[in-house]
């Protein structure tokens, strides 16, 4: 499952290290190209608001491989699309993937690890995101180099299918579960601080994918760095964000409200400021190692917060989350590239800084109206 969760993850944002070379061999502009990202997370949202309710009558581990089957197709689909809406529906078939695979992974993990071991489970399956956070853009940038946009989008299709036939062997069965009632969208956003807190992880959301989509363009032609840089750049984004994923658990423990609070405001920080010193190469490169460091770990103080608020409807929770991370990304991607394509990059990093300044702004609001205590117990 964390091989599974690595290719999920580097399939949906391999695009961001290469929408110069797909916008210019599919004869469309780069924002067009960064709805590659917008499509497959429309395409998540509405998998991981329905999935529950159209597969509960089937096995888990069965749901479980069609949905790793089904990266092996988009991979080849948009490896071979030869034109622009084929390419997005390759993408549509990956959101399918994402919704669904984030939608149970927990609560696969919860039946197949036992009470001492979840933890560490949860743990394991994060960091192959994690890593795949990390490595995902310089590898497609460097893929991308020597064996076309093409080849690179390709190279993630034997990875998946290893993936699908280690979880067949390895997963057991996990028959539907019957009797257990989840508490309905309504009654979730209902509960004090919910609803708020779940638009300030939109609007978080949104304002990061605004700008990190379209990195690549903006690193090319504001800073003019080549490919070989950018590469490099792209990979210290994703070790930055390694490092600030293992440093967040003892901030979140000490105080919650604090974390979800700052980091939001950190980011708009580092977005105004490359919209300002983008042509200065050295202050660009440690802004975007900071972005990393204080972006990659954001979920994680908001998984928190929503195992605190939801501590008995915290699987229901958890989808609804998703559905909510996925609609932003689609919306942030979109937003930004459109204003990127009608008036450059500077108007869309200013753009992503307002989005963040509101987002911690409802932060504060979402964990006051919740009563969450600032003091937390340790986070596994």
């Amino acid at each position: 499952m964390t091989l599974c969760a690595f290719v999920l993850v580097s399939s949906e944002f391999l695009p961001v290290s290469l929408l110069t070379p797909m916008a210019r061999d599919m004869i469309i502009s780069e924002g067009q190209a960064g709805q590659a990202i917008a499509a497959s997370g429309l395409f998540a949202v509405l998998t991981s608001l329905s999935i529950s309710s159209l597969t509960r009558k089937l096995d888990r581990k069965l749901v479980i491989l069609w949905l790793t089957g089904l990266m092996i197709v988009s991979g080849a689909i948009v490896a071979f699309a030869p034109s622009y809406p084929v390419l997005l529906a390759g993408r549509a078939v990956l959101g399918i993937a994402i919704g669904g695979c984030w939608s149970m992974s927990t609560a696969v993990l919860m039946r197949i690890s036992n009470g001492a071991f979840l933890p560490r489970a949860i743990a394991t399956l994060q960091g192959g995101s994690a890593l795949a956070t990390a490595v995902a853009a310089p590898m497609g940038s460097l893929l991308g180099s020597v064996v076309g946009w093409r080849g690179a989008f390709f190279c993630l299709v034997p990875l998946a299918a290893l993936a699908l036939i280690w979880q067949a062997v390895s997963l057991p069965k996990l028959p539907a579960q019957h009797g257990s009632r989840q508490a309905s969208v309504i009654t979730l956003l209902s509960k004090p601080g919910i609803f708020i807190g779940l638009i300030a992880v939109a609007v978080l959301f949104m304002g990061q994918f605004a700008l990190f989509t379209y990195l690549r363009p903006f690193l090319e032609t504001v800073t003019h760095v080549d490919i070989s840089w950018l590469s490099i750049i792209l990979l210290l984004i994703g070790l930055s964000g390694l490092a600030g994923t293992a440093a967040i658990g003892p901030l979140v423990a000490m105080n919650l409200r604090r974390v979800l609070v700052v980091i939001p405001a950190l980011m708009a920080g580092v977005a105004l400021a490359l919209a300002s010193f983008g042509g200065s190469f050295w202050p660009t490169v440690l802004l975007l190692a900071a972005w990393g460091l204080i972006a990659t770990p954001a979920p994680v103080g908001w998984f928190t917060w929503l195992s605190q608020v939801l501590p008995d409807d915290a699987e229901a929770g958890g989808g609804l989350m998703v559905a909510v991370i996925q609609l932003a990304i689609t919306l942030g991607a979109t937003m930004g590239g459109a204003i990127f394509d009608a008036t450059g990059v500077r108007a869309t990093f200013e753009v992503s800084a307002a989005l963040l300044v509101l987002a911690a702004f409802l932060a504060a609001m979402a964990a006051r109206r919740a009563g969450q205590r600032c003091e937390l117990s340790p986070v596994s």
